[in-house]
C-alpha cells in the first residue's frame, strides 16, 4: 500500500507548504499587482470578485474532478469547518483538483481548493480536516488583504503565482516543480519568508481551535505534520527551509502536540464516508484496474470494520472498472443490505448497473431515494445519466436544467446540460449551456461565441434577446477580471 502510492507523496508535500499567497514562489515576470497598497486593505468584495476570477483561470488551465460524491463529501466538510471557524464571509467556493499530487489552498473571497492527493495522504477524515481547517485560518485572517502592502513592496506577485504553481504541481508534477522552485531562490528570501511564518503559525492555532469547535481531535494536525515530515525523511530530500513558506519541520510538529495537549481527550468518532471517498480516489489514480482489485481484497479483513467496508466499496468499484458487473453488484450487495440509504453506495449501484436491461430498476430506485432527499446532487447526477441511457432526453434534460439552478456554479453540470439539450433537439440551449460552462472554465472568446450563436437562435424574441445579450456584457467584463491573470 505504502509503496503503491509512494511515487505521489514528496513532490506534493513540497508544494503544500509553498503554494500559498500571498508569499508563492515567483513564475513570471511583469505580473501584475493586487490590491489598494496605498490603504493597505482590500475590501471582502474586492476579494470576492478577485477570487472568481482567479478560479475561472484556475479552471482554464487545470483538471478539475468531475465526481459529484468527492465534491459533495469535500464541500460538506468543508461548510461544517467553516461554521466553527472565525471566517465571517462564507461565500466558499470549492475546487477538487484531478491530481494525486498533496496539495491545498485558500484563495482571497472565499476559494478553497485541494488537489484529489489529499485523500490518499491523509489517514482519516481529522487529518483531512486539519489542513481544510489551517486554509480557512488563512481566510478568516484575511492575510492577503493584511499583507498587499507588504508584498508590493518587496515585488512578490501572489494570486498570479499561486495560479502558476497549482497548475505546475497537478500537471507538470515533481521535476517540473522542484525547477520552478529552485529558479526563485533569488526572489524568495528568508525576510521575505518571516512575515509569512507568522501567518503560518497564526493558521495553525485558529485552524486546531476551528477542529475542537467542530468536535473533531485536536492531535491530527500533529499527526498530518508528522506524516509529511516522515515522507519526506523517507525518500532522503529535503528543500532547504528558507524555500517554504509553509515549513514542515520538528518545531512546527511539536507545537501543533503541544497545543493539542491542552485539550481533554476525547473518543472522537469515525466517518466511514471519508473512507468510502479515499476509496474512490485510490481508484482512480491506480495503476490498474487488476492491481486495485488485489489492494481491496487484501483490505476485506481489516479489524476495523468500517474501513473492512469502505474496502468491499473500492473492491466493487474497481470490480466494475475491470468490466465484471456481476462480481461488482454481489460484492456491493452486503453494504446496500446493511445501509440501504447511504447515497454512495446507491449511486455506485447506479455505476455499476448500465447495462439496457438493469437501467429501469436502477431508475426506479434512484427516484424513490430522490423523493427521500430531493435535489440530491449526486443522486441526481446518476438519474440523468440513467435516463439519458434510456434516451429519457426530455426527462434528463429537466433534471439538469433544475441541477444548473441549484448549482450555477458547477461547470460539470452545464457540461452535461449541454450535451443533452443537443439529444433533445435544443439547439440554443446547447448554445447557452456551453457559454455557461466556458465563462465557468475561463474561455471567455467561445462563452461569447456561444452567446452570438445563441442571439441569432433567439431570432424576434426580445425579452431573450435582452437577456443574451446581458450575458455578452457580463462576459466582457470577466474577460478584463481575466487579464489579471
Amino acid at each position: 500500500m505504502i509503496k503503491f502510492f509512494l511515487r505521489y507523496i514528496f513532490t506534493p508535500i513540497i508544494f503544500l507548504v509553498v503554494l500559498h499567497w500571498p508569499y508563492a514562489f515567483a513564475y513570471a515576470n511583469n505580473l501584475p499587482s493586487l490590491g489598494d497598497a496605498a490603504s493597505a486593505t482590500v475590501s471582502q468584495e474586492k476579494e470576492h470578485r478577485l477570487g472568481r476570477a482567479w478560479l475561472k483561470a484556475l479552471r482554464s488551465r487545470t483538471p478539475i474532478m468531475s465526481d459529484p460524491l468527492i465534491h459533495d463529501y469535500v464541500e460538506y466538510l468543508l461548510y461544517r469547518l467553516a461554521e466553527h471557524s472565525e471566517l465571517r464571509d462564507r461565500r466558499l467556493e470549492l475546487v477538487v483538483i484531478k491530481s494525486p499530487a498533496l496539495n491545498a489552498f485558500a484563495v482571497p473571497g472565499g476559494v478553497v481548493g485541494v488537489n484529489a492527493g489529499l485523500f490518499i495522504n491523509a489517514n482519516s477524515e481529522q487529518e483531512f480536516a486539519s489542513v481544510v481547517a489551517h486554509e480557512l485560518a488563512h481566510l478568516s485572517q484575511r492575510h492577503y488583504s493584511r499583507n498587499v502592502e507588504e508584498a508590493k513592496r518587496k515585488q512578490i506577485p501572489s494570486m498570479a503565482a499561486l495560479l502558476a504553481s497549482v497548475v505546475i504541481a497537478a500537471a507538470a508534477g515533481g521535476e517540473a516543480g522542484m525547477a520552478a522552485i529552485t529558479a526563485t531562490q533569488a526572489v524568495i528570501l528568508d525576510g521575505q519568508l518571516r512575515f509569512s511564518r507568522q501567518n503560518e503559525q497564526e493558521a495553525d492555532r485558529i485552524g486546531l481551535k476551528t477542529l475542537v469547535n467542530a468536535g473533531m481531535d485536536p492531535n491530527a494536525m500533529a499527526k498530518m505534520f508528522e506524516r509529511m515530515l516522515a515522507a519526506q525523511r523517507l525518500l532522503g530530500s529535503r528543500p532547504p527551509e528558507f524555500l517554504l513558506t509553509h515549513p514542515v519541520t520538528e518545531s512546527r510538529v511539536s507545537d501543533a502536540r503541544n497545543r493539542a495537549a491542552q485539550f481533554n481527550a476525547v473518543d472522537y468518532q469515525e466517518n466511514i464516508e471519508y473512507y468510502l471517498m479515499k476509496n474512490r480516489i485510490l481508484l482512480k489514480f491506480g495503476e490498474s484496474a487488476g492491481k486495485s482489485i488485489k489492494h481491496f481484497e487484501s483490505e476485506l479483513d481489516n479489524p476495523d470494520s468500517m474501513r473492512a467496508d469502505a474496502a468491499r466499496y473500492g473492491l466493487a468499484l474497481a470490480y466494475k472498472a475491470a468490466n465484471l458487473p456481476q462480481e461488482a453488484n454481489q460484492t456491493l450487495a452486503p453494504l446496500l443490505e446493511k445501509d440501504p440509504r447511504r447515497i454512495s453506495y446507491l449511486f455506485a449501484h447506479a455505476e455499476i448497473n448500465l447495462h439496457p436491461e438493469k437501467l429501469p430498476d436502477v431508475e426506479r430506485l434512484l427516484r424513490k431515494h430522490l423523493e427521500i432527499s430531493p435535489n440530491n446532487h449526486p443522486l441526481s447526477v446518476a438519474l440523468a445519466k440513467n435516463l439519458n441511457l434510456q434516451q429519457k432526453y426530455k426527462e434528463s434534460e429537466s433534471l439538469l436544467i433544475q441541477l444548473s439552478k441549484n448549482r450555477p456554479n458547477d461547470p460539470n453540470i452545464w457540461y452535461e446540460l449541454a450535451e443533452i439539450h443537443g439529444l433533445s433537439g435544443n439547439i440554443l440551449g446547447v448554445h447557452q449551456a456551453r457559454a455557461e460552462y466556458f465563462i465557468l472554465t475561463g474561455n471567455m472568446d467561445r462563452a461569447a461565441e456561444q452567446l452570438e450563436f445563441a442571439r441569432i437562435k433567439a431570432g424576434g424574441n426580445y425579452q431573450l434577446t435582452a437577456k443574451i445579450d446581458q450575458r455578452l456584457r457580463d462576459v466582457q467584463n470577466y474577460a478584463l477580471e481575466l487579464k489579471s491573470f
